[in-house]
Formats: structure tokens, C-alpha cells, sequence
């Protein structure tokens, strides 16, 4: 192995994130493959609280580091220890990124080549139950004083590292230590088998944590690509930290194209309800078009907020966008305006008067109103969308029918399709929603070459 420099560094911080958090304590020790040749840390002051739960974890209190040195004033001493060597923390990524910001704060640029001692043991020494640092010193017999202090556990990382070097016999830390390696940028929990097998095609990827609960579903043009994109790039959020760590495994499911990847995920969002998806869980349609009849005989039309179970004639993302649709509907079938409810005033909508003289017949006002609902379920199209597979002997179909999603799925190329229905025997049936079909509808009206129209 070429003669390297190691920089084994332990901090403790107020909180789990860079961006909003600090450092109240570095150590940091020089190895040179051999043995440790210096050693140095301090207590930081943070300029900020340190919070009663991080006080019962570490012991330090404010009252510590009141006049111990800001990290403006050991910054210089951080740069100069940690320039040309390699960066080994336990979970790497997590004091990495601590120590990075606080010294681009301070008007450093430094990046290094980054070792993790969890992924290191998890190559060198296989098969534990865990790899904490902690579970670590107690399965190999390694003494650790002052836990949770930064002196304390940088020492005990210390022996650990040593021991790896001593016991890599197949070299896997100087393959780790390649710029090229995945090593330098995946979770310090996730197998790298898991990620080489990832295909370069059209798919969902799951993410699992350590009780293989699916944590994260996604959808990509190009899987492998995608997915080396959450592990790259230096974001310092608490969500990201917490993500990263999390994830313990990987698994993938391949999809003919990018509108089956993107159906495959919502349906799989909406079924698992994984912990880091938010975007896909938010998007429901907020308000719905109802119909109903008052005691008076009238039917009334009336825009409202979707309950969970509630159904409608229609739905929309906003209140502004269906009061407009009722708008036009209501011009287009000369509905009595007395008869539409639009909840809240909108600005910029002209509402109309609500006097309760000159009714019109409730006979033709009720024909126009069923008209109106009729003329929504008419436009409700049943239509198949065939398109290339996953490989040159399938075909991906899709069936809506009457206006919602029915199922998806691949069915073999040389299937001869003479009515559009026939593709509902080759897909699998899942609920429909407001996002799929949106999906569906945008992507039927740019191919319509590959839609199939129910006559």
C-alpha cells in the first residue's frame, strides 16, 4: 500500500446537522500506518446553547465552554492537521461535513479523500450484528474511556483502524482509498454490492434501513445514475445526514420506460408510504366539484374540499382552478349562477348575485345540471397506451378506462391487439388517482401515436 497519512477525527456538535448545528469539541490524531505521531483537541466554544439532551450524551455543558477558543480561533490548527491527509471518522460523512463547513465558514477551501471506519470494518470483518462504534469495541475487545467525548472515542477509533490494517490481508482499505472508489461517496451503511448490480435502465429503486423497511422509493430514466446522485454533492441539511445514514440497502425493479417508472413509483409511494417521500405524498387534489339536492327540489353544484373517503364529479390542486372550471361549465350549460357554490370569494372572480326571486323551472334547471355531470362522464375516455419493454420481446401497456387508471403492465411483442380492451387482460389492476392520471393524460396527449382509443 503506498505510504499514506491518516487524520482520525472525533467531534462533538450541539445538534445532528451542519447547517444549524456546531462543534464543542475536535480531536484529532495522526496516524502514519503505524502509529499514532501526534495528537491534539480542544473544547470549542459554539456560540450558541448547547441543549439539555446533548449535555446528558456528551457531559458538556455551557458552563465547559465558555472560554474555550471559537472555531475562528483554532481553525488555522484544524486546516494545517487535516491538509494532505486522509480523513477517517467512524460514519465519516457526519464529521466530514461538521469540519468542512465550519472551515469554509471561516474562508478555508478544503476537501480530502475520506476513509469510514464502519465501512472499512464492514469489509475487513464481515457478518456483525452491528457496526457502531461501541457494539465495535466490545465484539473485538478494544478499551474505550470517555464515551461520547471526542478524545475518548478518536482514541478507541484509533485502535480500531489499527487493527483494520493489521487484519486487510486482501487490501480492501487501499482499494477504498482509490478517488474512483464508490467507497469515497456511498452510505456508510450500505452494502457495495448493492449498488454494482444497479442497471443503467428505466425503474424504481427502493432504499431500505436496517430492518429492510423500504425508507424511499424513486423512479429513474437511468437507475445507477440516479441513485450515485443521492450520495454525491456536500448538502449539510439534517434531513439529508439522517437519510444517508439510514439506508442499509438497495433494491431496483426495472420498467420498459420513464411514464411506467413514474406510475410504478406513485403506486409504490402510496402502498408503502415510505419515511423520506414527501413531494408524492402531498400531491392529492385539494378541492372536488359536488352535486347534490337541496330539500327545495334544485340541484345545486358546488365546489368544496375533498375528504379522505368523500367522492366528486371532479377534482383540482387549488380552489382557484375549480371555481374557474365551474365557471366555464356552468356558462357553457347556462346553469342559474344562484345555483353554483364556490365556497370562499377568490379575488378577481365575479360573483353573482344571490336573490331568491324569479327562480327558473326546477324541471329544465335539473335537466341542465344532469346534463352538465353527463357530459364529465363523457369525456371520461377508455383508452390503452402501448409502448416499447424491457427488452425487444415485450411491449408496457396501459388501460384507462372511462377517464381513470385501471393497471399497467408488459405483455409478449408478438400479441396481435384488435380491440384496445384487450390490453386490460395483460395489466395489473391499482388504484387510481389524481397524479397518475395526470401522468397518463400528458403522456397520451404528446404520443398519440402509441394511444389506442376505446370507440
Amino acid at each position: 500500500m503506498k505510504k499514506h497519512q491518516y487524520a482520525i477525527v472525533d467531534i462533538e456538535t450541539t445538534g445532528g446537522n451542519a447547517s444549524g448545528s456546531r462543534i464543542t469539541e475536535i480531536a484529532i490524531v495522526i496516524h502514519d500506518g503505524v502509529q499514532v505521531i501526534e495528537k491534539w483537541e480542544t473544547l470549542v466554544n459554539p456560540q450558541k446553547e448547547i441543549p439539555l439532551p446533548i449535555f446528558a450524551l456528551t457531559g458538556i455543558n455551557n458552563e465547559m465552554v465558555k472560554d474555550a477558543p471559537i472555531f475562528g480561533d483554532i481553525a488555522q490548527t484544524v486546516y494545517d492537521l487535516l491538509s494532505d491527509r486522509i480523513f477517517v471518522a467512524h460514519n465519516v460523512n457526519f464529521d466530514y461535513s461538521f469540519v468542512r463547513h465550519q472551515l469554509e465558514q471561516e474562508g478555508f477551501r478544503w476537501t480530502a479523500r475520506k476513509l469510514c471506519t464502519v465501512r472499512a470494518a464492514r469489509k475487513v470483518r464481515p457478518g456483525l450484528g452491528s457496526y457502531s462504534l461501541g457494539n465495535l469495541c466490545r465484539v473485538l475487545d478494544i478499551s474505550i474511556e470517555n464515551r461520547h467525548r471526542a478524545g475518548g472515542d478518536a482514541d478507541a477509533t484509533v485502535v480500531l483502524f489499527s487493527r483494520l490494517l493489521e487484519w486487510d490481508t486482501e487490501g480492501e482499505i487501499a482499494k477504498m482509498l482509490k478517488k474512483t472508489s464508490q467507497d469515497q461517496r456511498l452510505p456508510p451503511n450500505l452494502p457495495p454490492e448493492d449498488f454494482e448490480r444497479l442497471p443503467e435502465k428505466p425503474g424504481v429503486y427502493y432504499f431500505y434501513d436496517r430492518s429492510k423497511k423500504v425508507i424511499y422509493v424513486g423512479k429513474a430514466v437511468n437507475i445507477k445514475k440516479r441513485v450515485t446522485s443521492h450520495f454525491t454533492g456536500h448538502k449539510i441539511t439534517s434531513q439529508r445526514q439522517l437519510f444517508l445514514r439510514d439506508i442499509h440497502g438497495i433494491s431496483f425493479e426495472t420498467c420498459g420506460n420513464e411514464l411506467m417508472a413514474l406510475l410504478l413509483e406513485c403506486v409504490e409511494i402510496k402502498k408503502l408510504w415510505p419515511t423520506y417521500n414527501r413531494a408524492l405524498k402531498r400531491f392529492e387534489p385539494k378541492f372536488g366539484l359536488f352535486g347534490y339536492e337541496a330539500r327545495n327540489g334544485y340541484h345545486y353544484l358546488a365546489i368544496g374540499k375533498v375528504g379522505k373517503y368523500q367522492t366528486c364529479l371532479e377534482t383540482f390542486n387549488s380552489q382557484h382552478e375549480a371555481v374557474r372550471a365551474l365557471l366555464d361549465l356552468s356558462d357553457r350549460f347556462r346553469i342559474d349562477q344562484r345555483f353554483c357554490k364556490y365556497g370562499s370569494v377568490i379575488e378577481g372572480v365575479p360573483f353573482p348575485k344571490t336573490d331568491k326571486e324569479n327562480l327558473p323551472d326546477v324541471e329544465q334547471h335539473n335537466k341542465k345540471v344532469t346534463g352538465l355531470i353527463d357530459s364529465l362522464s363523457t369525456d371520461r375516455q377508455s383508452f390503452a397506451i402501448i409502448d416499447k419493454g424491457r427488452s425487444e420481446d415485450e411491449r408496457s401497456c396501459i388501460w384507462v378506462e372511462e377517464g381513470r387508471f385501471y393497471g399497467m403492465g408488459y405483455m409478449a411483442s408478438d400479441i396481435t391487439i384488435t380491440e384496445p380492451s384487450q390490453v386490460k387482460e395483460h395489466v395489473t389492476p391499482y388504484k387510481s388517482n389524481h397524479y397518475i392520471m395526470q401522468l397518463v393524460n400528458t403522456y397520451a396527449g404528446k404520443y398519440s401515436g402509441k394511444v389506442l382509443l376505446d370507440r
